[in-house]
């Protein structure tokens, strides 16, 4: 008995000081790692899943079994731990609940003003409806994110398992290194095979990553064709069949990737037109009729008002869109992306930060009080305190050739309502409102993600040269020179390159601070890779020391093999690249350049309405009987177009200034999600910056549309007043 106790003591020993997967953990603490994982890498997720569970319990709905069926597959995709029935009862909740708000904002409008909104109503059943599909749709969404963010990882995936398993033919371990070195969802995905044998799901780690496999079918038949190839390989009987076998797997997934974007961009084109024309061109046109069309609704009942512009284009109109936006996303395949996590970057404190946010409110909020100066002149005791009037004309400021129209110009109807404000500084004013929310996002969302940004592009410079110098590194084991000393030489043959100071940190702990290679490499405190957190250096480094155990020629293959490898995914991924390129280019500039610039030329052209119809009416006012050229009595024209009626230009304004903000919102995440997959921190880093130039343009373009086209229609109808 005591003699197997003795070698069962120092059989652990020996297996410990061989095990080339030290510091992984047994499977069970392996797998435990998968429900910790989830909660802190899928936070939006966990927070649907807790809308579900509070509001979605709160009544019980039966599916068909065929939809539960579908939306149960979304669940799975997105691991979400809800049941069907949650989902349709949380979008039915969410429908009543803005059915109901919409229906008791009618009533106190009705108690107010003594007529029922009926296009209001209207208005807010389309817009509950669309809310139904948002909460409806979100597992296919999240699902469809989950997919992007996974697939965008895949190449990497094969990858990683390609170079572990060509210098060791071990599928579980190959799966488990896979798993430390992606980052989530794919790696989180690997984890749930493990998680899976564990629980007693499947009895091998091959039946669990078989069923994983099928998920992606009829998404994804590049990865699953990948992974048989793969598994293939471990029945080779050769090893150079086996080694080919192994890059014929990464082959395979990055010829499909390619094949499958280059269809994508040549679809997208025509949608993304469509989506252009109806979601931006024709909603901008439809807003200068408004002023004229508000007037003849409203000549008899106040059908048409302002609130039911804000309800149109800020609620319906950007949901359509989203709508549009979303059926494209769907259609994108996965396979290229950004596969960089966030929340792993060292900076994500400064994303979480709420700090630019009380910033840019700062900053802004002065420009909202400048916005909303006509409110506070009239219906606020400000003007009194400083010795103003509420109003002015243009002729008591020196501004004859304007005529006598007030700057802000609200008006009293004839059963006492105060409407507008109608009058030119009011409208210029009202564009500081749009600007400050505009510049408020920008200004927040820049400070958040700019030196974020900064890293990302320095981690990936580095890693593009750090291929080059892994190819010399393994050049220098090859010839038979030691790793601690092969070290050294790259150091000085990459002198004046972003990964010199890497082997230099390396050299000088193994020569100076007496480590061991793998700790001069992985220490937590002083170890290389403290300084440069990149998941491909790390999954090289590995590799190097877990291989140069078993030899230096072993070690030199298994480096130059990786480079090569990353220089064809990268010569991929270039010309991905290009094929979007066009597409998103062309997007972009509808987006921040035409868009802003042709609605600010119709908030031009309402305010030139308003101005024309406010002169002619005091034209009307003063008596005269004067007519237009074509002998048109200008009394019975200000009767037809009475500007009491008119929706106020400087709501107008605010509705299609919001719209254009959010607008820029929505494209700016469909184009980031076209062109690299999901990536939370470049949409928010272009929608600051689209938000910045569209926003400035937009306003700049209105305000001299505003101007020009205000001064010509005042010295126009001046002559007619004369």
């Amino acid at each position: 008995m005591e003699v197997d106790e003795i070698l069962e003591k120092y059989g652990k020993k020996i297996e410990e000081q061989i095990d080339t997967n030290r510091g992984a953990g047994t499977n069970e603490s392996f797998s435990r790692e998968y429900l910790q994982f989830k909660k802190e890498m899928a936070p939006e997720m966990s927070k649907y899943e807790n809308w579900c569970k509070n509001l979605g319990s709160s009544i019980k709905i039966k599916l068909a079994e065929k939809d539960a069926i579908k939306i149960q597959k979304y669940l799975d995709t997105a691991h979400l731990d809800v049941e069907p029935g949650q989902v349709m009862a949380l979008a039915f909740m969410a429908m009543l609940l803005t059915f109901f708000a919409g229906l008791m904002f009618s009533v106190a409008l009705y108690l107010i003003l003594g007529t029922f909104p009926i296009l209001l109503i209207f208005l807010v059943l389309i817009s509950s409806a669309f809310l139904f599909y948002y909460f409806y749709s979100m597992p296919a969404r999240l699902a469809n994110k989950w997919r992007l963010k996974a697939s965008s990882q895949m190449v990497p995936c094969i990858l990683y398992v390609v170079v572990y398993m060509r210098h060791t033919s071990n599928l579980e371990r190959a799966i488990r290194f896979a798993s430390q070195h992606l980052t989530a969802p794919l790696s989180l995905d690997f984890k749930k095979i493990f998680w899976d044998v564990e629980t007693g799901k499947f009895s091998t780690i091959k039946e669990s990553l078989d069923h994983y496999l099928e998920t992606w079918r009829g998404y994804s038949l590049e990865f699953i064709e990948s992974f048989h190839l793969i598994e293939s390989s471990l029945y080779e009987p050769s090893d150079d069949r086996r080694i080919a076998t192994l890059e014929r797997a990464l082959q395979v997934i990055l010829d499909g990737v390619y094949e499958k974007m280059l269809k994508y961009s040549r679809e997208i084109r025509s949608p993304l037109t469509n989506l252009y024309m109806l979601g931006i061109i024709l909603p901008t046109l439809g807003l200068a009729l408004l002023p004229l069309a508000s007037t003849l609704l409203n000549s008899e009942i106040p059908f048409f008002q302002w609130y039911h512009v804000v309800v149109l284009f800020n609620l319906i109109i950007p949901f359509f869109v989203f709508y549009m936006t979303t059926e494209i996303l769907l259609k994108r395949p996965g396979g290229h992306g950004e596969s960089s996590i966030l929340e792993l970057n060292p900076l994500y404190p400064q994303y979480q930060s709420k700090k630019p946010y009380y910033t840019a409110f700062l900053l802004c909020f002065p420009l909202f009080l400048i916005g909303i100066l006509p409110f506070i002149f009239q219906f606020t005791p400000f003007p009194e305190l400083v010795g103003l009037q509420k109003d002015y004309s243009f002729a008591e400021v020196g501004l004859g050739f304007l005529g006598d129209m007030k700057f802000f110009g609200f008006q009293v109807t004839d059963n006492g309502n105060i409407v507008g404000p109608f009058g030119p500084l009011a409208i210029l004013l009202s564009l500081f409102v749009p600007l400050s929310a505009a510049l408020f996002f920008s200004i927040a969302y820049s400070a958040k993600t700019k030196e974020l940004i900064k890293a990302r592009e320095q981690s990936k410079e580095l890693e593009k040269e750090f291929t080059s110098s892994l190819f010399q590194l393994g050049n220098r084991l090859g010839d038979g020179l030691p790793a601690e000393m092969a070290f050294a030489k790259v150091a000085e043959s990459s002198r004046g390159t972003a990964t010199e100071d890497f082997f230099r940190i390396v050299n000088v702990n193994l020569h100076q601070a007496g480590m061991s290679l793998e700790e001069s490499i992985f220490n937590e405190r002083r170890g290389a890779l403290v300084y440069y957190p990149s998941s491909l250096i790390k999954m090289s480094m590995k590799i190097l020391v877990e291989s140069v155990k078993k030899g230096l020629q072993i070690a030199a293959v298994s480096l130059m093999s990786i480079s090569q490898y990353i220089k064809n995914i990268d010569r991929i991924n270039e010309r991905l690249r290009d094929l979007l390129a066009e597409v998103v280019s062309d997007m972009k500039s509808n987006m921040t350049f035409l868009a802003p610039l042709l609605a600010g030329i119709v908030v031009g052209l309402s305010a030139m309405i308003t101005i024309i119809l406010n002169k002619l009416q005091a034209i009307a006012n003063m008596g005269g009987d004067a007519q237009l050229s074509a002998g048109i009595d200008i009394g019975s024209l200000t009767e037809i177009f009475n500007v009491q009626n008119m929706i106020s230009p400087y709501f107008m304004q605010v509705a299609i200034g919001v719209y254009i903000i959010e607008i820029v919102f929505i494209l700016t995440g469909t184009l980031v999600t076209v062109d690299v997959g999901e990536d939370k921190l470049k949409k928010m880093y272009d929608t600051a910056n689209n938000l910045k130039f569209g926003a400035i343009l937009y306003v700049i373009t209105a305000f001299l549309s505003i101007l020009v086209l205000g001064i010509l229609a005042a010295i126009v109808l001046n002559g007619i007043a004369t």
